[in-house]
């Protein structure tokens, strides 16, 4: 549960990166594995999206949340206002932490019993789509739009990395966004571009 901001030089090996990395690795398989025996008659391209929304940032945060391993994460000043996912990176890290210490049945044990259901409706999870940028570059084919994510700044505070991202449609900014990855500024940036443009 100790986020890298509270660790440093050789005590970077204590944060849960490491546990984090290989809990991402284990919820992607289990989640694999459950898509594939409820939805029985869908393409890989239907099951690949829906593993997508089921664990993305956002959800995974929400669901931590829910849990309770925001109470027990050790960070330094990030919060949810700045719309981190600390908290889904530690969820991820325990259910490395499961993997090291019962396996893998236990982790889909857990997933399963602990985690996805507390989802009230997986198929309209699976469904659905937060993947902006993903939407945006779709979009952009069909459409023969060029689009473009840039990192227009990046600062080091106390708490880690800060990027400021925009997307920019045929050489015009549509989107900015902002937060503590690339990727999540990214999203950001793509989901004002989609309302803006006013993409379904």
């Amino acid at each position: 549960m100790t986020h890298s901001s509270q660790a440093s030089g050789s005590r970077k090996l204590g944060c849960n990166e490491r546990l984090e990395f290989l809990g991402d690795a284990v919820l992607s398989s289990v989640t694999a594995d459950f898509l594939y025996s409820k939805f029985r008659r869908e393409r890989e391209g239907f099951l690949t999206k829906s593993r997508s929304n089921l664990v993305c940032r956002e959800r995974l945060n929400e669901l931590a949340v829910e849990i309770g391993i925001d109470k027990f994460v050790d960070s330094c000043g990030i919060s949810q206002q700045h719309n981190s996912y600390i908290y889904g990176n530690a969820l991820e890290a325990l259910i490395g932490a499961i993997y090291i210490d019962k396996g893998y049945k236990h982790c889909r044990r857990f997933l399963l019993d602990r985690v996805f259901s507390r989802l009230k409706d997986i198929e309209q999870i699976a469904k659905s789509d937060k993947n902006y940028k993903s939407r945006l570059i779709e979009w952009s084919q069909r459409s023969h739009k060029e689009v473009e994510f840039r990192v227009v700044s990046e600062e080091l505070r106390k708490d880690g990395a800060f990027f400021v991202s925009e997307v920019l449609v045929d050489g015009e900014v549509q989107g900015t966004g902002d937060g503590f990855s690339k990727r999540e500024s990214q999203q950001k940036a793509a989901r004002q571009a989609i309302a803006g443009l006013g993409i379904k």
